[in-house]
């Protein structure tokens, strides 16, 4: 069973994962072309026509001068492109196109930080004042990869430090940053304005205390699921003096008391900021007093939403609903990590105007959701446990119909537990919210039903993530598999990009998606298929396939090796406790050697049990997890010792 990690804030309903669409190492994965040297540099020639005796006469200065207005005119054209699709698409018409491109382009994209060295994206684009890389594939969130296997962000850091000295905003994703690469990030470059780092380690209060004091332009330092470690430095007062640029501070996964003087301080001389999500040690008191200083906010996390042990000993408490009314703008609203269901009714007055709404840290009940979702009428996004039950998705189903983001994450994720979120409530929500385009469902219990219906109602859906708890779990109902439901969503959702499968699956349910899901580009099984045809129909059918992660199915070699025509057009692969072996993935990289093959041992005894159970002949000839991503580089030079590169 994948486990979706619990999410520690939201965004906006764009595109995170649904938005964050595999991309090529620095471009769009519909980038389809295998790695080549067109990747590279240009070689800086414009097409012009010269003499073989070296003299120019008037037509050679003509063809020079139309080559070089030709030049002009497309650079100032491609200026207006901003989606990397269409400049991917652009820089494939020929050198002076691909040169152009390069030259105008300011916003750098990295899908996989060891696709392409720092040095090779920084020639070719010299101009970028924005960069997005990300590090370790998304397993990584569910402890099924070792720690240390890598993603360092100081090669890319050093490099930019000397290539980009005018950048401006950084965003990583699942990267390791060190306090030395906040540093140097920091010290290098004097406009900085804005460092996101999701799902990020290896850093702690220390570093962020370095950014704060230097980076004097920043306007937003969010820290989104990171593990930031606790170095005893009061880095909010680290801020400068007098009024600041900040228009968003996120730092609810801190799990560190903060100066909250400092803070208020800060969020006072801060009359830009529109952002500001705080941590657990931040109570409902102290939130009171930091609206008040901010009535200008547009999305809010809202700490504990509980009273500190010194506050709940105070005779007056605040006006809290005054509070919410003043915040006019307010239009997204999450927090509530230790929440008080008496304070709820503080909120009401925000609640027509919400466009986000985030609970998935906030354990309530239907009843206590209810006189808030029933004002909730511009709701685009909704994040929430499943301790709503069915009711209260039934309630959201009759109030959101302009829904478009769901997810319902499990207070009790163990997989003997009992849901209280069935196919009840993923066929009310499908009645209800007909411009749903993304759905995270966690439950128990569900039917093939309930699944077409949702096929047929909500048929713009491009995210469909349907997480059954158990093991190969069929319909509840007739003890079915699940493969007729599956199948209606490849076959009714014609813009479905990214789908996560569960619960009882045969090869049939991965022939409909071979067959039917044509735009799919990111696929996630668990527990399912039956054998090799199962992945066979996935490779040979999705030609838009991107990013694919198997765990815990029965495939092999065979299957694997099915897919050669195809692996230079993935981002990557991810198989563990599949039926691999070392000699069927030695093939593969000899057949395809601009591909990296990441053999990775996992030393623990689970993994032993695994393979154990599953009576493996030769042990040492089996994978337990094996990592394949394309790459322009050679094998990367900061290889673990559990890590083999075929």
């Amino acid at each position: 069973m994948i486990l979706n990690k619990k999410p520690r804030s939201e965004s906006d309903p764009q595109d995170q994962d649904f938005t964050r669409e595999d991309r090529a190492e620095m471009s769009e994965d519909d980038d389809r072309s295998p790695p080549s040297d067109s990747i590279s540099p240009a070689d800086g020639k414009t097409r012009t026509c010269t003499s073989g005796s070296g003299s120019s006469g008037p037509l050679e200065h003509q063809a020079q001068f139309a080559d070089q207005v030709l030049e002009n005119v497309l650079e100032n054209v491609l200026l207006f492109l901003t989606s990397r699709r269409d400049r991917n698409a652009a820089s494939l018409v020929c050198k002076l196109w691909c040169r152009v491109e390069a030259l105008t382009r300011s916003d750098l994209f990295v899908g996989n930080c060891y696709a392409v060295s720092p040095r090779r994206a920084t020639s070719r684009f010299t101009r970028v004042r924005s960069v997005t890389v990300k590090g370790k594939p998304r397993f990584a969130d569910f402890n099924l990869m070792p720690d240390n296997w890598g993603a360092h962000f100081s090669p890319w850091v050093s490099t930019m430090a000397r290539a980009y000295p005018w950048l401006e905003k950084v965003h990583l994703k699942r990267m390791s940053v060190t306090e030395d690469d906040l540093a140097l990030l920091a010290k290098s470059f004097l406009g900085f304005k804005e460092l996101v780092l999701v799902c990020c380690d290896g850093f702690g209060t220390g570093g962020l205390a370095v950014v704060a004091s230097r980076c004097r332009q920043l306007k937003v330092l969010d820290l989104i699921e990171s593990e930031v470690s606790d170095d005893e430095v009061d880095w909010i007062s680290c801020f400068p003096e007098g009024e600041t640029s900040l228009e968003s501070l996120t730092f609810d996964c801190v799990e560190c008391p903060i100066n909250y003087d400092a803070l208020e301080r800060l969020v006072s001389r801060s009359p830009s900021l529109k952002k500001l999500r705080l941590n657990r040690y931040v109570s409902i008191g102290q939130l009171y007093s930091l609206m008040v200083r901010a009535p200008q906010l547009t999305h809010l996390g809202t700490g504990s939403f509980s009273l500190s042990e010194d506050a709940a000993q105070s005779e007056q408490e605040p006006d809290y609903v005054s509070a919410f009314s003043a915040c006019k703008s307010l239009v997204c609203l999450s927090g509530f990590r230790e929440i008080v269901a008496d304070y709820l009714p503080a909120i009401y007055p925000v609640c027509a105007n919400l466009t986000s709404l985030n609970f998935s840290y906030a354990n309530i009940t239907a009843e206590q959701l209810k006189p808030i979702i029933s004002n909730c009428h511009k709701l685009q996004s909704f994040w929430v446990m499943d301790s709503i039950c069915d009711e209260g998705l039934q309630a959201v189903a009759a109030t959101c119909k302009d829904l478009r983001e769901l997810r319902v994450f499990p207070f009790d994720p163990r997989e003997d537990s009992e849901g209280p979120v069935s196919d009840v409530g993923l066929q009310a929500i499908s009645e209800g919210c007909r411009k749903l385009q993304s759905i995270l469902y966690f439950c128990q219990r569900m039917t093939n039903e309930a699944v077409i219906a949702m096929s047929k109602n909500c048929p713009d859906l491009v995210v469909f993530r349907l997480c059954i708890m158990g093991r190969r779990r069929p319909d509840h109902i007739t003890g079915e598999p699940m493969d007729r439901g599956f199948g209606a969503i490849v076959m009714n959702c014609k813009k479905l990009t990214r789908l996560a499968i569960s619960g009882l699956l045969t090869d049939k349910a991965f022939d409909y998606i071979g067959r039917f899901g044509k735009m799919v580009r990111t696929l996630s099984v668990a527990f399912a298929g039956d054998s090799d045809m199962g992945l066979k129909h996935v490779l040979e059918g999705c030609s838009r396939l991107q990013k694919l992660e198997i765990r815990d199915s029965p495939f092999g070699d065979a299957a694997l090796l099915s897919g050669l025509h195809h692996f230079y057009n993935m981002r990557f692969l991810w198989m563990s406790f599949c039926k691999l072996s070392r000699h069927g993935c030695q093939e593969i990289a000899r057949a395809l050697p601009h591909l990296a093959m990441e053999v990775i041992k996992h030393e623990d005894d689970l993994a032993m049990e695994v393979i154990k159970h599953e009576d493996h002949k030769d042990v040492d000839d089996y994978v337990e997890t094996l990592y394949m991503y394309r790459s322009l580089e050679r094998p990367r030079d900061d290889v673990p010792k559990f890590v083999c590169i075929l």
